[in-house]
């Protein structure tokens, strides 16, 4: 049986909080604890009725396994952009290509493992969504629905911070 798991030797851009670049690590230094600043990008996919796409983590994660979280989210590869990085995982991971992305907001995302330069962006898309293997599927959620759920495990702390943090959910 051929058990998924993430490259814990794929090389990340190491980053001030401006994202200028300074160096180069691992994905298993920077998610072991030695708190490397590194960027990610964050893809908040709406239908034009207004509901959030979310995708669920697969069992086999090693962060966060089995939760719902951000449509498209990954880390941006060294010498890639911010703009291709959220092209490619959006392509990777729903098959989303010819979108606009439109920015919300950059910030720095501190857990006890690790330390991330989050770009996030939203797009309106009413076409097909194709979740990847690398998921555990996905759905439409209304705001309500995701409004019930919070706080209750069933979604990752990033998601639920992100979401506060840029106002995702008009009230």
């Amino acid at each position: 049986m051929n058990m998924k798991c993430d490259n814990s030797e794929e090389m990340f851009p190491v980053v001030d909080e401006q994202g200028n670049i300074l160096g180069a690590a691992t994905r298993g230094e920077c998610h072991g604890g030695s708190r490397l600043l590194h960027p990610v990008v964050h893809l908040h996919v709406f239908n034009s009725q207004g509901d959030l796409y979310l995708q669920r983590r697969p069992l086999w994660k090693d962060i966060q396994p089995g939760r719902w979280d951000t449509a498209v989210g990954g880390h941006v590869d060294l010498g890639e952009s911010v703009d291709m990085a959220l092209r490619r995982e959006a392509r990777e991971e729903l098959g989303l290509e010819g979108f606009v992305a439109e920015p919300l907001s950059t910030y720095v995302f501190e857990s006890v493992r690790e330390r991330e330069l989050v770009y996030t962006f939203r797009t309106t898309w009413d076409g097909p969504v194709c979740p990847s293997d690398e998921l555990d599927g996905g759905r439409f959620w209304t705001p309500d629905e995701i409004r019930q759920q919070l706080g209750k495990g069933v979604f990752t702390p990033n998601f639920e911070s992100e979401l506060r943090r840029v106002a995702l959910l008009a009230e």
